[in-house]
């Protein structure tokens, strides 16, 4: 309970908040928007449960106080970065609107700026694709894991990982069959969008694991607290984990506006969400949720992997987020359910 006070309060201003802004905005439709606002929260957390599984499994690796500013600085940046000013500087990128006048658009005619959102989606949703499929095949394809859920599928997986570069080679596979499904005007900002997503993912991955290594290698040296040491690693790794929840918001970003077209509502009820995810992660950091069920991991790279899947259908094929929810819940509950049974035969 008391991982999730901050969340519990967090839930407080945000109805609050949107109770004043729809008070202002469209008087006499507070308590639909509660409602909208709820189910966006739900549908938050739903899509992202496997994020807090793999965010907890970086968290593991950063400094108590690192940890903690990703519950408060990351949240600051979940709410007004990824779920508010991210949406309109895309708007305003492809359309080639400026950003006020994208602001203006998205308060006083939502639809038309619902309708550049979606003009949009394929690069949108194509970046984090190749990101999350990337983030997919580095866990799987890594010829050092000792621990297999699927044995006779994870085996191949990691003998694989022994060519170096083929998880790239497999993510641009991708990327190129999906940009041939793509409606032509699409094709060029989809390549170049998903080729970004791999770019990124492998500078900011290479550069936390660099940065890891090079601060072991010190502390051993200098025989001293590896605390200080880890510092900028610490830095590079709250990045990557924003990106990662960059990537996994994308989808519900997208999806919400199903339920709603204001951007201010929409922001309230995901940033609900991502703030129980995140008081999620903390929780499995601090219970080490992850060493005693030690394929919960596994199963949250596996809905990652059919998420990115998705995510390159969606680029030009509408899915459904509940298929979407569903699909990670499935993998989730399996590697959750498979831990316990290994518990028990170890006892």
């Amino acid at each position: 309970m008391k991982y999730f006070i901050g969340s519990y309060i967090f839930t407080i201003l945000g109805l609050t908040l949107a109770y004043f802004w729809t008070h202002q905005m469209h008087p006499g439709n507070e308590l639909s928007v509660f409602f909208i606002v709820i189910v966006l929260s739900i549908l938050e957390i739903s899509l992202s449960f496997d994020n807090a599984v793999v965010n907890a499994a970086k968290l593991e690796k950063m400094s108590h106080i690192w940890q903690r500013r990703f519950l408060t600085w990351g949240i600051w940046i979940a709410v007004f970065g990824m779920r508010l000013i991210f949406p309109i500087a895309v708007v305003a990128i492809f359309a080639r609107l400026g950003f006020i006048d994208v602001i203006n658009i998205a308060i006083n005619d939502p639809d038309k700026y619902a309708h550049y959102l979606h003009v949009s989606h394929p690069p949108i949703i194509t970046f984090g694709a190749t990101f999350l499929m990337l983030l997919f095949l580095t866990f799987f394809m890594n010829h050092n894991k000792e621990v297999h859920w699927f044995d006779f599928l994870e085996n191949k997986f990691a003998l694989l990982g022994r060519v170096r570069g083929l998880n790239v080679v497999l993510t641009l596979l991708m990327l190129y069959v999906a940009h041939n499904f793509v409606a032509m005007e699409y094709k060029h900002e989809v390549l170049v969008a998903g080729i970004w997503g791999i770019i990124i993912y492998l500078l900011v991955d290479g550069l936390a694991a660099s940065l890891e290594h090079h601060a072991d290698k010190k502390a051993q040296i200098a025989n001293c607290s590896p605390r200080f040491h880890l510092a900028n690693s610490c830095f590079v790794n709250f990045l990557y984990l924003e990106l990662i929840d960059a990537s996994f918001s994308l989808d519900g970003v997208l999806g919400a506006f199903a339920l709603s077209k204001d951007v201010v509502i929409i922001a309230i009820g995901l940033s609900i969400g991502a703030m129980f995810v995140r008081s999620l992660t903390i929780m499995l950091v601090e219970k080490k949720t992850l060493q005693e069920y030690i394929y919960l991991e596994h199963g949250a790279h596996y809905a990652i992997g059919a998420l990115a899947l998705i995510m390159f259908v969606s680029s030009f094929h509408e899915v459904s987020e509940i298929i979407t929810g569903l699909i990670g819940l499935v993998f989730i509950l399996g590697a959750f359910i498979s831990s316990l049974k290994e518990n028990k035969k170890e006892a």
